[in-house]
């Protein structure tokens, strides 16, 4: 709107201009002189016509009628030639009466000098208002940056970084604004609330796991007393090995929820070093007899004497969770490379497959408690959920790569080197 206000203003000023030397011609005028514009002009148009040397003004006085209901004054914006010179005026149209003649006046203003000036405010006007805006934007970004800088440190310290309620931390944010001190205080109530509920619910899976050993235990020794009895046909005798197969199935489903619930109540010391090249190496000859069985190639690549600080029970259930997944996973006569290696100064371990591979689902799923890959092999499901949980209690990175029918891997990330050659 600036550009426009400027031209507003500045033919304000040349019409108020137009109308004082209007005014003045008129009310100096008289008949004589008249007369005399009259007989100094042109006796075929009866007009007279001066302008100024640089053609900047005109006045030109014509005898012309008009009708009564006519307007007096008009203003408006013409080319006009003077002396072959084409210019642009802001032209006033004056009509009035003298005596018993109509006569019309009309006295222009050159535009070329306010056109060029116009143009020239014009410009100015656009430079400093992008100069405005570009200021203003670093300024209201610089700003707005350094008052939520809080909001950020709490959605980062407090949120982004925390995946268990107990690792949570409470220290409160320094901040000027009474908005996010109170948003922080919030956060801090919310997740002692969610770790209360967290403890108890672990604490209920705890409870209750071990309060159903006891009857699988007792419902056991009652199930092998009756084999014992020597009267019972073949047929009695399969539906109580059947019934002892299932118990047995149900106390490890126990022990694993067992296994996963103390994990995450923090009841494991880390305080144990565990070496992952010898604990890879023992694994594979533990695990030899089942390799062989289904003709797997084992392909042992690690390099590396890593050295980690944890608990050793739980790295090895970790690492024996995966190489069992990918044997049971695996295609007849397929292989498995376990290999390690150091990037971005992390180590990392990966164990890879060419099994039958997972799709999109099956990866977002993969982790979750009583998740099978497949239905035609054996297991309960927590076997990938008790890696989770134990990489979880360590601070390792767990991800998963995989194509179908082709191959899976597991790497674990470790964040901090304990010591390694």
């Amino acid at each position: 709107m600036l550009p426009i206000l400027v031209e507003n203003v500045v033919y304000r000023h040349i019409n108020n201009g137009l109308i004082e030397k209007k005014k003045k011609f008129i009310e100096n005028l008289n008949q004589h002189e008249i007369d005399d514009f009259i007989e100094n002009a042109d006796d075929s148009t009866e007009m007279y016509s001066q302008f100024t040397t640089l053609h900047s003004e005109f006045l030109v006085l014509s005898k012309k009628s008009f009708k009564p209901s006519q307007k007096r004054t008009i203003f408006t914006n013409e080319y006009r030639i003077i002396e072959g010179e084409e210019n642009e005026y802001r032209i006033l149209y004056h009509y009035f009466s003298y005596g018993n003649e109509k006569y019309l006046l009309e006295i222009g203003s050159s535009l070329g000098e306010v056109n060029d000036l116009t143009f020239i405010i014009r410009l100015f006007i656009i430079i400093v208002l992008m100069i405005i805006l570009l200021v203003t934007f670093l300024a209201d970004t610089v700003y707005i940056e350094y008052l939520l800088k809080p909001f950020y440190k709490i959605i980062d310290t407090k949120i982004r970084r925390v995946n268990e309620p107990e690792v949570f931390d409470h220290t409160p944010i320094k901040a000027k604004s009474r908005d996010f001190r109170e948003l922080d205080l919030v956060l801090n109530q919310m997740m002692d609330r969610i770790a209360e509920l967290f403890k108890k619910e672990r604490q209920f899976i705890s409870n209750v796991s071990h309060e159903l050993l006891t009857p699988i235990a007792l419902l056991k020794n009652k199930l092998e007393n009756l084999l014992q009895n020597d009267s019972l046909d073949d047929t009695a005798v399969d539906k109580i090995a059947g019934s002892l197969k299932t118990l047995d199935m149900l106390k490890k489903i126990i022990n694993n929820l067992l296994l996963i619930s103390r994990i995450e109540n923090n009841q494991y010391e880390l305080n144990e070093s565990v070496n992952f090249h010898e604990l890879v190496t023992d694994l594979q000859e533990d695990l030899q007899d089942r390799i062989e069985d289904k003709g797997i190639q084992f392909v042992n690549n690690m390099k590396h004497d890593f050295v980690f600080k944890g608990n050793k029970t739980l790295i090895h259930i970790l690492i024996y969770n995966l190489v069992t997944n990918a044997i049971k996973y695996n295609k007849q006569n397929g292989e498995i490379i376990i290999e390690d290696g150091y990037q971005e100064k992390r180590y990392f371990i990966s164990i890879t497959d060419s099994g039958i591979g997972l799709n999109e689902s099956q990866l977002e799923n993969i982790f979750n408690r009583f998740t099978r890959i497949s239905s035609d092999q054996e297991g309960q499901g927590l076997g990938l959920a008790i890696a989770k949980s134990i990489a979880v209690f360590h601070h390792i990175d767990i991800k998963v790569k995989s194509e179908l029918e082709q191959s899976t891997s597991f790497t674990l990330w470790f964040t901090e080197t304990e010591n390694h050659n």
